[in-house]
């Protein structure tokens, strides 16, 4: 049974599985602020600040999940159709080598933003699961709330033009996705 959807809201959601480890040289983010890193994606910490915490993550952890330049397309038109269906606008999406953004709006309630990703990810990964051998997502993911205009457009311009060159992008302006195209509009 889904939760409640309750006062919608959007949120920047980003899935991965075992690719952005804690001890990473980009930075990184533990629950409730546990572990500190001193950098992030936009500033890197120093080199080696957690080297000893990236070596225990990187030997307790599976192989993580690569997607493949062929399928990013697909994955994301699979992600598009199934929360169209649903009714949930989106704003944006990217899919890369190794993970997905994607900015939807969902409910309030964290429980039923979980069921809904959750089923979104099943659905994709029914599709793709024969091709690429061992594709899963994260258990869980990343469900930022957005706050305010300023805030959204910048989750939007993120998506859209910081995820390299390999990128699958779309975004409303697009019109229909299609798994052969990326995204040619960008928000300033």
């Amino acid at each position: 049974m889904t939760p409640s959807m309750g006062l919608l809201r959007w949120r920047h959601v980003i899935n991965t599985h075992s690719s952005w480890l804690h001890g990473s040289e980009l930075g990184f983010r533990s629950r409730k602020h546990r572990i500190h890193s001193s950098g992030d994606y936009n500033n890197p910490p120093p080199p080696g600040e957690h080297s000893g915490l990236f070596r225990y993550q990187q030997a307790r952890s599976s192989s993580r999940v690569e997607i493949p330049e062929q399928f990013r397309g697909p994955i994301g038109v699979e992600l598009i159709r199934f929360f169209a269906e649903r009714k949930h606008a989106l704003g944006a999406m990217a899919v890369m080598d190794l993970h997905a953004h994607f900015l939807v709006e969902l409910s309030e309630s964290l429980p039923a933003v979980k069921a809904i990703v959750g089923s979104a990810k099943e659905k994709v990964s029914r599709l793709i699961n024969k091709q690429i051998a061992g594709f899963r997502w994260a258990a869980g993911g990343t469900f930022k709330v957005v706050n305010g205009q300023t805030h959204l457009s910048t989750s939007i311009e993120y998506i859209l033009t910081k995820q390299g060159p390999g990128a699958w992008t779309w975004c409303p302006h697009c019109g229909e996705p299609s798994a052969e195209r990326r995204c040619p509009f960008i928000h300033r």
